[in-house]
């Protein structure tokens, strides 16, 4: 039987599994709030590993990897302030979000949390905020797409074109039909996936060398002609060949995590505020572990494909190595499972992604206008043609990719936590924050971020750090200068700030108990 056989025969069961899940979740979903939040009944381990699977996506075990084999251990730096913002996002945002979006206006979306966090008459925010979400989310389904092409090229020696569409095909379907509680047990079965295989591919790896050690002085002794690692005496430094600039833009990468609507979602989905400290320990952990593998998918390689003739897929951006050493070392069944972590990871980021794209599209913009609020099955329909229909823009841009992986994600990730980070933690902290500044630092936010990527000064500076910190001063600035917001705005946040201490230092005090201790 052809490897090729076996890796369809692999690939054919782990979509027969995401199918089932698909279908069970189905069964769960009878209202619209089960399509988009999942009623809030989310479990800390599923809401930490999915919001880590979709977070990480292909960018884990193509983009990270081949990034590190290409340049060094100075790419750790983004690593490092992932694995920092990730920490932070779940000490400081989650709890305090989960708690206050329930009491502002029981809030399902991003947008929907900031209108009525504000109390914003206007719709402005609202919109202005989904027109962000549709607009970034798009390249970064995008990148997803692209990690499909190229998962399929490498894996069967096939069709780009195809093989994104494939995979595209696949994810909608079963985020079409199951919507949030389909991509949360998704991602979270994606996510044990991802880490396991990259655990075992890295030793794997190293124990087919002659000699193991080599993996720490190979790079910077050795040239490698024929695969891309140019000898480098400084490839396990940290700080040569990277500027103050570089060292701070990648750190900055951290940051884009108080912003981003995926990842924060599962935040406003878990069953109580407390959650948010197993969610922690169970999110951060699996982060850790799977970065260390990805280091050492990289680590490993530079050693692994000089010592045999074998050839790295992507000659370019180095971005296959993980899926060419698991398709070399292991019998082709198991060569085929471990290959689906791949296909996992860019599955569990494009769902997600997809579904709060479709949630905006009808949550914050569709229902704005309509003159009639429709039937629950009307808008679970709705939502799932609104998936659709993102999945064909992002087709469509990703048919003739003109960047890297890493290149489209970091274009996203820092439209979003520039757009959106500074909003949310002083959504959540500052209660003299109104709707008016809101609205200036999340479009000051938008246009600094993109401006600054499309120029020649993201070569300097990761548009992130400027974006982020011109974003936090517009918000404050334009706050302070123009209308407080009025006493009923300034109420609500202080019993939401005294509700979220309640349940956060308590595990055992149920929401709506707390919420009686606060009024009383």
């Amino acid at each position: 039987m052809q490897d090729s056989t076996w890796y369809v025969v692999a690939m054919i069961l782990y979509l027969l599994a995401m199918a089932a899940i698909g279908f069970w979740s189905y069964k769960q979903t009878d209202q619209y709030d089960d399509y988009v939040l999942g009623g809030r009944g989310l479990h800390p381990f599923v809401a930490a590993l999915s919001a880590g699977a979709s977070d990480m996506s292909g960018w884990l075990l193509m983009g990270l990897p081949g990034a590190l084999f290409l340049t060094g251990m100075s790419e750790l730096w983004m690593a490092i302030g992932l694995l920092v913002g990730a920490w932070a996002n779940w000490k400081w945002v989650a709890p305090r979000l989960r708690s206050y979006s329930e009491i502002a206006g029981n809030s399902i979306t991003v947008p929907s949390f900031f209108e009525n966090r504000l109390h914003d008459k206007s719709r402005v925010l609202r919109i202005l905020s989904a027109v962000i979400i549709i607009f970034f989310f798009t390249f970064y389904v995008s990148s997803g797409m692209v990690s499909g092409g190229r998962y399929f090229e490498s894996t069967f020696g096939g069709d780009y074109l195809v093989g994104m569409l494939i995979v595209a095909a696949v994810t909608v379907f079963y985020t079409f039909v199951g919507g949030f509680l389909a991509v949360s047990y998704t991602d979270t079965v994606q996510g044990l996936l991802m880490f396991a295989s990259l655990i075992i591919v890295p030793i794997m790896a190293i124990m087919t060398l002659d000699n193991p050690g080599d993996i720490f002085s190979f790079a910077a002794e050795n040239p490698y002609a024929s695969g891309g690692v140019i000898e480098n005496p400084e490839y396990f430094s940290l700080f040569s060949g990277v500027s103050a600039a570089v060292i701070i833009g990648n750190l900055a990468w951290g940051l884009g995590y108080f912003g981003q609507p995926h990842i924060i979602v599962r935040f406003m989905a878990l069953r109580k505020p407390a959650d948010a400290r197993a969610g922690r320990f169970y999110g951060v952990s699996w982060m850790f572990l799977s970065l260390i593998g990805a280091i050492f998918v990289a680590l490993a390689g530079t050693v692994f494909f000089t010592n045999t003739d074998h050839a790295i897929t992507d000659q370019e951006n180095y971005e296959t190595i993980f899926l060419d050493m698991a398709q070399v070392m292991f019998h082709p069944l198991f060569a085929g499972l471990v290959l689906t972590a791949v296909l996992a990871a860019i599955m569990s980021t494009m769902s997600s992604q997809m579904l709060v794209v479709s949630t905006s599209l009808i949550e914050d913009l569709f229902l704005i206008v309509a003159k009639k609020k429709p039937s629950q099955d009307v808008l679970i329909n709705l939502s799932r043609t609104a998936v659709v229909a993102i999945a064909i823009i992002a087709t469509v841009l990703a048919i003739n990719p003109s960047d890297s992986i890493l290149g489209l994600v970091g274009f996203a990730w820092a439209g979003f936590g520039s757009a959106f980070g500074p909003l949310v933690l002083l959504s959540l902290y500052w209660k003299r924050l109104n709707s008016t500044g809101a609205i200036a630092g999340m479009v000051t936010g938008a246009i600094v971020a993109v401006g600054w990527g499309m120029s020649a000064l993201s070569d300097a500076l990761y548009e992130l750090v400027p974006g982020f910190a011109i974003s936090l001063v517009a918000t404050v600035v334009v706050s302070l200068v123009t209308k407080a917001p009025d006493t009923k705005v300034v109420t609500e946040f202080e019993e939401a700030s005294q509700l979220a201490k309640l349940v956060e230092n308590n595990k055992n005090l149920g929401f709506e108990e707390a919420a009686e201790k606060v009024q009383n």
